[in-house]
């Protein structure tokens, strides 16, 4: 009798065993502790609750008027973190018998700082979510206890598709999920900077425009520019401002152009220094330097401080030095003043360097 009680109590172990084993595998494959479904599916049920019980409750209210109360419904702070998952699930049989370990237990709110610092750590919130590979943003985030960061969207899709609980970075098993808002926190500061450095961005060039209208630059090509710019913005507003033939601005301003180059004629003749001997000598030297045997206008050959050579050869022609070292025939520098007369200009230029110049008869 006593084999016979030993192995019913065996077979009834067994049995219980190979059922809560059962039960713990039933639990796992139904999606019983996900927190993110039950969660969502949680709130549906209280707010049809709410909304139930509120219609039984109108119909059996009388409003008297007599002590009415202005209170509101309880507005939720967006910036506030919360537990989806505040309590365990439920022990199974096999975690009572011991066969497999309890949930752990909820975390305390030194224990979620101590997490969220170690995901700061990381900058797992300044970087993208691992299952969509997209920027958080203001989309809603969560915080696992293992401490990574996913999209809560994301984070409910992959549970749907594993049918478990299971981080999709570590594999930790039964984690619990906290709602928090660092993501959105960064993306509105990255999105504040944005602006304040577009502003002053805008601010620097509206105060550079300004300053390049107002300021002539330092280099001359700019300079000149500015000025040309200037000027015609200036006679731009003057045609607009006065109706006048234009034929006779032109002839006007042609009238006015001759009056002042007679005048600086004049101002040149008067105030022109004249050349000391010293100077004459200097410049000499360095017209010998150069070695010129021809006059560059006729090409043919210079006589200076040189004799005929021969009873038959033509007469020298005088030679004329410039203030400017060249050095040139009389008669043909004389020609070409002559020529240049006809183009109104009132200064004679060196025909090489273009320089107003002084000019002195060499000695054959």
């Amino acid at each position: 009798m006593l084999k016979y009680k030993g192995r019913s109590s065996k077979q009834e172990n067994l049995a219980v065993t190979a059922v809560a084993l059962q039960d713990h595998i039933l639990h796992d494959l139904q999606l019983r502790n996900l927190s993110l479904v039950d969660h969502s599916k949680t709130k549906v049920q209280k707010k049809e609750h709410k909304s139930k019980s509120l219609k039984r409750s109108a119909k059996a209210i009388v409003d008297t008027g007599l002590g009415k109360t202005t209170q509101g419904p309880e507005v939720q702070d967006p910036e506030e973190e919360y537990v989806l998952d505040p309590k365990p699930p439920p022990l199974t049989l096999a975690q009572k018998l011991g066969l497999f370990e309890p949930p752990p237990l909820p975390l305390s709110s030194d224990e979620w700082e101590k997490v969220k610092q170690r995901s700061v750590l990381q900058g797992d919130s300044v970087q993208p979510c691992p299952i969509c590979k997209e920027e958080f943003e203001l989309r809603p985030q969560v915080l696992l206890s293992c401490s990574h960061v996913f999209h809560r969207a994301c984070l409910q899709a992959f549970e749907k598709f594993t049918n478990k609980k299971t981080c999709p970075l570590c594999r930790k098993n039964q984690y619990q999920t906290r709602v928090i808002h660092d993501g959105a926190r960064l993306f509105k500061i990255k999105c504040a900077t944005r602006i304040q450095a577009s502003w002053r961005g805008h601010v620097v060039r509206k105060w550079y425009r300004e300053l390049r209208r107002t300021v002539p630059p330092t280099d001359a090509r700019l300079r000149r520019r500015f000025f040309e710019d200037k000027f015609t913005e200036i006679s731009h507003r003057m045609l607009c401002s006065y109706r006048t033939d234009i034929e006779e601005l032109f002839s006007e301003i042609d009238h006015c152009l001759a009056i002042n180059r007679s005048v600086l004629r004049q101002l040149e003749e008067k105030c022109g220094h004249e050349l000391a001997e010293e100077d004459w000598e200097k410049i000499q030297a360095q017209a010998l330097r150069r070695e010129t045997h021809e006059c560059p206008i006729c090409l043919t050959p210079l006589s200076v401080g040189s004799a005929p050579s021969g009873p038959c050869s033509p007469p020298s022609r005088e030679a004329v030095l410039l203030s400017c070292s060249h050095t040139f025939h009389h008669t043909c520098l004389l020609a070409l003043e002559e020529f240049s007369l006809g183009d109104g200009s009132p200064f004679h230029a060196c025909p090489l360097c273009r320089s107003r110049y002084q000019k002195k008869i060499l000695e054959c």
